[in-house]
């Protein structure tokens, strides 16, 4: 599907990380940009950057009515045809560890986050993406984020890993579900990325990190992430795929 100047792109987590390359690239390619993001993030700062047809609106993507609000701002702009979900957490906590057992509530916080704020913004996109005419076949993209977590879970990572798998499965039976409307949904499995996540480990920490990774052998840049979603955007045959990001990484227990 081609980007034209009347293509809206919706990304979540568009103040930092993922969510602000691939903000930054597609607003690149001459799509607006609604930026989805909490209140107090970096999201308005990056909007204001980017300036012309490009939108900061505040939303917890678990909350139906703050992401409508997002979709309804990207509609007044054009025709919302490409939506990237970046927003995220990643609480570790092992399920019976030092400090006893895994806490119900952090575990079930990840899962709505990373799992059911997707799906949210997944299924009111796409509602409104019915709406447009075809384009190149398209009537809109949706990328989803996973992780390598997904199939190499680490110790410690019970919550992150569950809400990422679940991603994964959620790919395929997605595109089937919105395939006779035209929409197509794939998944970015990123490996170890300089993200804000990231930002605090030590630089030993960082180090061995890179060394895990076979080729090449360093953190992955936001902006591969990105030219992967434009790719996803540009190719109509990739539809209902999982793909790793990852240099080769397979993750060791821990």
């Amino acid at each position: 599907m081609k980007i034209n100047d009347k293509t809206v792109a919706l990304v979540t987590g568009g103040g930092s990380g993922l969510g602000e390359a691939t903000a930054r690239r597609l607003h690149a390619d001459g799509a607006a940009v609604v930026l989805l993001d909490l209140e107090g993030s970096r999201a308005q700062q990056v909007a204001d950057e980017l300036g012309e047809r490009a939108q900061f609106v505040a939303a917890d993507v678990r909350d139906e009515a703050q992401v409508q609000a997002g979709i309804d701002a990207a509609k007044t702009m054009g025709e919302l045809r490409i939506v990237v979900n970046c927003a995220g957490v990643a609480t570790p906590g092992r399920i019976v560890g030092k400090r006893g057992v895994h806490d119900l509530d952090q575990f079930r916080t990840v899962i709505e986050i990373n799992l059911i704020g997707t799906f949210n913004v997944l299924r009111l996109a796409s509602a409104a993406m019915v709406d447009n005419e075809p384009l190149d076949e398209d009537r809109g993209v949706v990328v989803m984020t996973a992780s390598v977590a997904a199939y190499d879970g680490q110790i410690g990572q019970a919550a992150y890993a569950s809400s990422k798998g679940a991603i994964v499965g959620l790919t395929l039976t997605a595109a089937r579900d919105l395939a006779d409307k035209a929409i197509r949904v794939m998944t970015i499995a990123p490996g170890t990325f300089e993200t804000p996540m990231m930002a605090g480990l030590p630089n030993d920490v960082k180090s061995m990190l890179e060394a895990q990774v076979p080729h090449p052998s360093r953190l992955g840049r936001a902006d591969e992430y990105a030219q992967l979603v434009d790719t996803i955007v540009a190719n109509p045959m990739l539809n209902g795929e999982v793909i790793r990001l990852d240099g080769a990484l397979r993750l060791p227990p821990r």
